[in-house]
């Protein structure tokens, strides 16, 4: 894989390459219209949507930061992007071009004071893998074997113009209109600033490590505070294979299931217990270790859970407000997804496509145990999503609703799920965590 020696960090070195990708887009519609007339619409829409993700991602795998982040998030949604568009997003999880071996020396200098040698024992200036905001090195100290994750250069600086240059794109692609979207997009800023301080993560890692130790199968490195700064952290070397790999090799059922059981205890104390949740829940942030435990990494990215959004979320959820009418569309008010300004129309397409998608969705919290490997759960899920996604009245209405608090709670869903589902994940206890 070719190494970053440099990143574009000004504003108007970052705007250009956003600019540069455009413009090859907009040749690949040319391409697209001329291909129609050969072509079916189907063939022709799907070489697009291949071409259009290909120089997309080429460009934000260069630009890093917060362009890569919102690609990987947009990734684990997988009803909602065309699968050409999923599987490129989706390598900004833990396959990114790292940096050079020059450029990681002199951002850690930069960054700490002092050159890696001076600090461990030994330091391998190749990385183990990189990701949108960071790369991981190994290094030992003191006999311990130790991992040091490294902020990519000019990552923080940028987030505000970043976000500035892709908020246009993301408003067209989701049809966002008014003060909400703007609600949306600080709240992704607020996000990204701190997924970029890497003092308050070590700080977040500690205190989630200590709340959750005693789930079973679960496990967390150990983090450093004398050894990271506002940009490097130092903590254990966790021996595993990151969880999508384990899947695709996996063929003992009860191994599923304690991992399963472990990952989504892990989600629901969290989220019940403590009012925050790790917000990030894609493969690159779990490994299984040979013994098959669980071991959660990177705490950049939590989310606390006002009260005021908490309880009508998870009251919305039970199967008794689904069937009551009134105390479903108050739930519906309280939370920002049916709005004053509606009209008829909007209050009627907007009660029956929420109630529709919670009645889906919402299916494990119904029962004791679910069964996370069912196909016809996920198809639902998927159908749902595809039909949707086509429906030319959602596009005329505004889609700016629901609380800011719901980009990081379904985004958290959404990417427990399909964990749950690739871990073929059955038996599942629901409220296991509440004898935790």
């Amino acid at each position: 894989m070719k190494k970053a020696s440099k990143i574009p960090i000004s504003k108007i070195q970052r705007a250009s390459k956003l600019v540069q990708t455009g413009a090859k887009v907009g040749v690949n519609y040319l391409k697209y219209y001329g291909n129609k007339i050969v072509n079916t619409e189907e063939e022709a829409r799907e070489q697009l949507n291949k071409s259009n993700a290909e120089d997309i991602y080429d460009s934000l795998k260069d630009l890093k930061g917060s362009p890569l982040k919102v690609a990987q998030m947009l990734s684990m949604d997988k009803s909602v992007l065309p699968r050409a568009y999923v599987e490129k997003f989706s390598l900004a999880q833990f396959s990114v071009p790292p940096l050079s071996e020059a450029l990681v020396l002199k951002t850690f200098k930069k960054s700490f004071g002092k050159f890696p040698s001076e600090i461990y024992e030994e330091f391998d200036v190749k990385a183990y893998n990189a990701a949108s905001i960071g790369q991981v090195h190994k290094a030992t100290k003191e006999g311990k074997e130790l991992a040091v994750k490294i902020q990519y250069p000019g990552v923080a600086d940028s987030i505000k113009s970043d976000l500035a240059l892709l908020k246009p794109f993301v408003i067209r692609m989701f049809n966002m209109k008014g003060k909400m979207s703007d609600d949306y997009f600080f709240e992704v800023q607020d996000k990204l600033l701190e997924e970029t301080d890497y003092i308050l993560e070590v700080e977040q890692s500690i205190e989630i490590a200590d709340a959750c130790k005693n789930i079973p199968n679960l496990t967390f490195p150990n983090y450093y505070k004398d050894l990271s700064s506002k940009q490097i952290i130092t903590m254990d070397w966790m021996h595993g294979i990151h969880l999508s790999e384990f899947t695709t090799i996996n063929e003992d059922q009860e191994k599923g299931n304690a991992l399963g059981q472990a990952l989504w205890d892990f989600y629901m104390f969290q989220i019940h217990n403590l009012k925050k949740v790790h917000a990030d829940p894609h493969p690159g942030n779990f490994l299984i270790s040979k013994d098959a435990k669980l071991i959660a990494l990177d705490f950049g990215c939590m989310k606390t859970i006002p009260l005021d959004f908490y309880n009508p979320y998870f009251v919305l959820a039970r199967k008794e407000t689904l069937s009551d009418k009134k105390l479903f569309e108050e739930k519906m008010y309280e939370l920002e997804i049916l709005l004053a300004t509606d009209s008829k129309e909007e209050l009627k397409f907007f009660s029956a496509l929420f109630h529709e998608m919670l009645t889906i969705f919402t299916q494990p919290f119904h029962v004791e145990t679910f069964d996370f490997s069912s196909e016809e759960f996920f198809g639902q899920i998927s159908e749902f999503g595809e039909r949707f996604s086509k429906s030319t009245e959602l596009r005329s209405y505004n889609a700016s609703r629901g609380s800011k608090h719901f980009i990081y709670m379904n985004r958290t869903f959404f990417g427990l799920y399909n964990l749950m589902f690739d871990l073929k994940a059955k038996d599942i206890k629901i409220n296991n965590f509440l004898t935790l």
